[in-house]
């Protein structure tokens, strides 16, 4: 297929939307309205592909980059509440990210309370308790439907949790961080042996060092169970080292790809001028893979260990320590370290090496600037990174060189949301009431292709935009729309799962021109105008046979309102970060 410009994209695509919509919700000619059905056909348009990044006398307002880039959309109210901090963009930004930054002191009350209201089992409990209860001592018999369920309780109870963060928490940017560490520290959240520990990864490892050091992230991470399983270090000993953990440490977790230099003598690798090796190559993962031998989990797998027991706590298990020296990044290791110090100087090593820095710098500049953003606000986050190295608040500095840059202020639309971001946007730009989600609302979004913590391989899911760039992803997408918008997903075996919005009650009474509800939820939802063939579209939907201006009767906009509001989001624009 030819490249399209974006105008070309955002036109013929809005115009799909609008005509798929238009044919789903034709009036029926009976005494009350019906639901609309589906279309029949799947309407022909080229699917979302990436667009470059608006020209600078294009970009929107600041409001709509920071709610676009910087949290899940903006819930009604917020984007005035963004102005009303300061009288410049610049000074309203800088103050809208030094309090993201300090999240415990923002107030976050509607959360808490519906986080209270929903009356988790299980996510209060710690990691002796997570493995104790679900898994050694799991009340169930193996043949017992409920012991499966009662197993993966807390991992279900935690995507259910991940909603209602990202929905009703003020504390945006730690969110959309979470979701970032998730991805970079990728595991898998349903493994068969160690599922109810995945709540304490979440809890102690991702969210408890957002805002910290990398290294005593990286330390927290490579310690603990769910890692360890997850990528079978809790198998590694001296009488066969296991690499899976080394090699993706060094290519997912510091250094990545960009750094690896192949199959070479590591003797001949350059030096950097703390001297250790510019980049890896084999040798090092295999040495490395030596270092974390016996960094393994409490949990009775051979008969005959002493000392180990069930508790699924981390465990160093010196019988299996690989003692001998080692050589990695062409620095020496002495033989018969103490324990868990050649573990630990292999992240030293990793979490200050210059090629980390850049490496996890481009990864969040991708993440909240562009797909391909400026070298130049990568280099000045990875310098804020080595220069902050042993600061408690390392990654909240990197967080605000990239964030209050100008690089972030001047780009938009380089970036397509990700299914997560684009259903909780929708979420929050629809103010839907939630506790606990229905099935058929978590199952719907997860055929969108990103089931929160269900991502297979170790690498995440991926952040770049012709990932999301299908026809699955949009389908999906709208049908996920449809359902929330229109209450279908509410389920009478669940009455303590209930997801209600009501668009009426949600548009100001004084509005009743298609042409005045049209501008108001455009501006609810995008903070700015749509391009004129979207906002027609709009209008003559919700207009039906009466003017633009004419003041509509309560029965037609009961019945057509929802529908107009469905194909409002369903804008390209929606996608677009």
């Amino acid at each position: 297929m030819p490249s399209l410009t974006r105008r070309d994209f955002l036109k013929l695509t809005s115009l799909a939307a609008a005509s798929g919509a238009l044919a789903a919700c034709t009036p029926q000619q009976t005494a009350e309205p019906t639901p609309s059905a589906p279309p029949t056909e799947v309407p022909t348009y080229p699917p979302p592909t990436p667009v470059a990044p608006v020209p600078p006398d294009e970009l929107p307002d600041m409001a709509t980059i920071v709610f676009g880039r910087l949290a899940f959309g903006a819930r009604a109210g917020e984007r005035e509440e963004f102005t009303g901090l300061a009288e410049t963009d610049e000074a309203r930004l800088q103050a809208w990210v030094e309090a993201q930054l300090q999240p415990d002191l923002l107030d976050d009350a509607d959360f808490e309370s519906r986080f209270e209201a929903a009356k988790f089992e299980t996510l209060h409990k710690s990691l002796e308790e997570l493995v104790s209860d679900h898994i050694v001592n799991n009340p169930y018999d193996d043949n017992d439907d409920r012991h499966w369920w009662w197993f993966q309780l807390p991992s279900e109870e935690l995507v259910e949790a991940g909603f209602l963060r990202a929905v009703y928490s003020r504390r945006q940017l730690q969110e959309l961080l979470a979701d970032f560490w998730h991805n970079h520290f990728n595991v898998y959240g349903w493994d068969e042996e160690l599922t109810p520990a995945f709540v304490s990864y979440d809890r102690d490892v991702i969210r408890a060092h957002i805002f910290g050091n990398f290294r005593q992230m990286l330390e927290a991470m490579a310690s603990h169970p769910s890692m360890l399983f997850y990528l079978n270090n809790r198998s590694n000993s001296d009488a066969g080292p296991n690499e899976n953990f080394a090699r993706e440490l060094f290519e997912l977790h510091t250094l990545g790809a960009e750094n690896y230099l192949g199959v070479r003598d590591p003797n001949n690798v350059e030096k950097n001028a703390d001297g250790l090796a510019i980049g890896y190559v084999d040798n090092d993962v295999y040495e490395a893979a030596r270092c974390f031998t016996g960094w393994r989990v409490d949990d009775d797998i051979w008969d005959g260990e002493d000392d180990v027991n069930k508790t699924g706590k981390f465990l160093y298990y010196r019988p299996w320590h690989d003692r001998f020296n080692k050589i990695i990044l062409g620095r020496y290791f002495p033989a018969d370290q103490p324990d868990l110090k050649d573990g630990r100087d292999v992240l030293d090593m990793l979490a200050s090496h210059p090629g980390t820095a850049s490496y996890l710098s481009r990864k969040l500049c991708r993440r909240f600037i562009s797909d391909s953003p400026p070298e130049s606000v990568v280099q000045a986050a990875a310098q804020t990174f080595l220069a902050a190295k042993d600061a408690p608040d390392q990654l909240r500095q990197v967080y605000r060189t990239i964030l209050l840059s100008p690089e972030f202020r001047a780009t938009w639309g380089g970036k397509l949301k990700r299914p997560f971001e684009f259903a909780v946007t929708a979420l929050r730009a629809l103010n839907a009431d939630f506790t606990r989600l229905p099935g058929g609302t978590r199952w719907t979004y997860e055929m969108m292709g990103q089931p929160l913590f269900g991502h297979h391989p170790p690498d995440g899911y991926p952040d770049m935009a012709e990932a999301w760039a299908n026809t699955m992803a949009t389908l999906y997408g709208w049908n996920f729309l449809t359902g929330v918008t229109e209450n279908w997903f509410n389920d009478e075996e669940e009455p303590e799962k209930t997801l209600r919005v009501d668009v009426r009650a949600e548009t100001p009474a004084e509005l009743r021109s298609a042409a005045a509800i049209a501008d108001y939820w455009i501006a609810r939802i995008y903070g700015r105008s749509l391009p004129d063939e979207s906002r027609q579209a709009l209008i003559d939907f919700l207009r039906e046979n009466a003017s633009a201006e004419e003041e509509l009767s309560d029965d037609h906009l009961n019945w057509r309102l929802p529908g107009m509001v469905e194909l409002a989001l369903m804008s390209p624009e929606m996608r677009l970060r």
